[in-house]
C-alpha cells in the first residue's frame, strides 16, 4: 500500500509531455551515437527520430511519469559494426544520459532568461515556465537513473567496458536478468533517496551554473 501511495502522489500533468521529450532525445542520441560509430541498425529501424512513439515503453513510461525515474525501449545496436566494440558500446550507452543532462542545461537557462526577463507571470508564461522546469526535472532523473549499473541501464554497459573481455562477454550472456534485479530494486524503494537527492544536487548544479537567482534555487528545493 505504502508503494502505490509512494507512487501516485507524484502524478503531475506536466510530467507527460516532459516524459515524452525527455525519452524521445534519450533514444534518439543512442541511434544517432551508434550510427556514428558505424552501426546502421538504429537507422535502419526507424528509430533515429523525434517520433516518441517509436520509443515508448509502456511500463518505463508510467515509472517515468509517476516516480520521476524510468526508461524507454531499447534502442537495438550490434556491436560487430563497431571498430573497438566495448569502447563504443560505452560512448553509445552514455549518449543517452549526457543528452539529458545536456536537455536539462538547455532548459534550466532558458527558464532562467525566463525568470530574470519577464516581469509578469501571466496563466501562458506560467505553463512555459512549468514544461521548462518540469522538462529539465525528469530529463535529470532519466539521465541520472540511466547511470545505474545494472543491466538494461545504460550504467550496466559503461561500467562493464571497463572490464577485461572474458568478464565483459560473459556478464553480457546474463544481461536479460539484469530486469529481474531492476524491478526487485524499483518496488521495494531501495533507491528512491539516493536517486532524488542526486537528482536534486544535479539540478542545483546545473540551476547555479545557468545564472539562476540563489533565492529562487532555494524555493525550488524546498
Amino acid at each position: 500500500m505504502d508503494f502505490i501511495q509512494r507512487i501516485f502522489g507524484n502524478i503531475n500533468l506536466y510530467f507527460i509531455p516532459a516524459a515524452l521529450i525527455c525519452v524521445t532525445v534519450h533514444e534518439c542520441s543512442h541511434g544517432f551515437a551508434a550510427m556514428k560509430l558505424g552501426d546502421p541498425t538504429a537507422k535502419q529501424l526507424g528509430r533515429i527520430t523525434l517520433n516518441p512513439l517509436k520509443h515508448i515503453d509502456i511500463f518505463g513510461f508510467i515509472m517515468l511519469v509517476l516516480l520521476g525515474f524510468g526508461w524507454a525501449k531499447p534502442v537495438p545496436v550490434d556491436m560487430r559494426y563497431f571498430k573497438k566494440p566495448k569502447r563504443d558500446m560505452a560512448i553509445t550507452a552514455l549518449a543517452g544520459p549526457a543528452s539529458n543532462f545536456i536537455l536539462a542545461f538547455v532548459m534550466l537557462l532558458m527558464l532562467c532568461i525566463m525568470v530574470t526577463f519577464v516581469p509578469y507571470f501571466g496563466a501562458a508564461a506560467e505553463v512555459i515556465f512549468n514544461v521548462l522546469l518540469y522538462t529539465a526535472t525528469v530529463s535529470v532523473g532519466l539521465g541520472v537513473f540511466n547511470l545505474i549499473p545494472v543491466s538494461p541501464l545504460d550504467g550496466s554497459k559503461i561500467l562493464l567496458s571497463l572490464f577485461p573481455d572474458n568478464v565483459y562477454y560473459r556478464v553480457l550472456k546474463y544481461e536479460r536478468y539484469g530486469i529481474i534485479i531492476l524491478y526487485a530494486i524499483l518496488f521495494l524503494g531501495f533507491i528512491d533517496t539516493p536517486l532524488a537527492a542526486a537528482r536534486s544536487w544535479v539540478m542545483e548544479g546545473m540551476l547555479r551554473a545557468a545564472g539562476t537567482p540563489v533565492d529562487f534555487i532555494a524555493g525550488l528545493f524546498r
